[in-house]
C-alpha cells in the first residue's frame, strides 16, 4: 500500500496553472527545504506551481527530516533495506505524481522533476520508468543508482540537466559524468551538464540559474 505523501505548495504568480515543478529534497531535509527556491524561480515562471512533497519516512540521522530511503553507511541499515525502502519510495512517488496531475488537471509534458541529493536519485530512477515522457528532470548533487538496470529498464527519455559541485564532499562530483555516460548509453539524446566551480554539496547562483534556462528552454515552461 502506498503512502500518501504530505507536501508544500507555492502557488503560480499568475494565479494560472499551466505547469509544475515537483522538488524532491535530500536526505535528513523537508519538503520546505527546496520550496524557497520557488520564490527565484517563479518570477521567471509565472504560470508554473510548485509542489515539494516530504519524503516518507522519518530520517534516523535527522530528527525534523525525512528520507526516501536507508542509507547504510549514514544509519547502519542492510543494503537490503535499504533496496526494500527505495522501492516503496518509487511506488509513493509514482501515486504522488499521479495524482498531482490528477487534481491540478496537468499533462505529463507540463510536469518537470528538481531533485537534490537522494531527491535527484529518486528522480532519475523515476522518470525514466514513466510511461508517459515528462517534461524534464533537473539533477543537483546526486547519483544515477542502478546504471546497469537503466538501458534495459527505460520507458522514457526526458531532458535530464545535471548539476554538481566541483568540491562536494557528500556525493563526488565523478558522479556527474557517471550518470551522464549511463543516459547516453541508454539511448538519451539531451543530456546537460554544469559544474558549479568552488562549490560544495548545494545548489548555488549559478546552478540555480542554469536550471531556470533548462525548465524554460527544455520543458517550455
Amino acid at each position: 500500500m502506498t503512502r500518501v505523501l504530505k507536501a508544500g505548495r507555492k502557488e503560480p504568480v499568475s494565479g494560472d496553472i499551466r505547469s509544475c515543478v515537483v522538488f524532491l529534497h535530500g536526505y535528513g531535509a523537508n519538503g520546505a527545504d527546496l520550496l524557497g527556491l520557488a520564490d527565484p524561480l517563479g518570477e521567471h515562471l509565472p504560470d508554473t506551481l510548485f509542489v515539494a512533497p516530504d519524503a516518507p519516512e522519518d530520517c534516523a540521522g535527522s530528527p525534523m527530516g525525512f528520507q526516501w530511503f536507508p542509507i547504510p553507511w549514514i544509519d547502519g541499515s542492510s543494503e537490503e533495506e535499504s533496496m526494500q525502502g527505495m522501492a516503496r519510495a518509487v511506488e509513493d512517488l509514482n501515486a504522488f505524481l499521479d495524482a498531482l496531475m490528477v487534481d491540478e488537471d496537468l499533462l505529463p509534458e507540463q510536469v518537470a522533476l528538481f531533485g537534490f541529493s537522494q531527491g535527484t536519485m529518486m528522480a532519475l530512477h523515476v522518470a525514466p520508468r514513466r510511461e508517459d515522457e515528462v517534461a524534464g528532470l533537473v539533477a543537483f548533487s546526486g547519483r544515477l543508482l542502478q546504471p546497469e538496470l537503466l538501458a534495459d529498464e527505460v520507458v522514457s527519455k526526458p531532458p535530464v540537466l545535471l548539476v554538481h559541485g566541483d568540491q562536494d564532499d557528500v556525493v563526488p562530483p565523478e558522479s556527474l559524468p557517471q550518470a551522464a555516460e549511463a543516459l547516453q548509453r541508454a539511448g538519451w539524446k539531451e543530456v546537460f551538464a554544469h559544474i558549479q566551480k568552488g562549490t560544495a554539496h548545494g545548489i548555488a547562483p549559478d546552478g540555480l540559474s542554469v536550471a531556470l534556462a533548462f525548465i524554460r528552454d527544455k520543458c517550455g515552461f
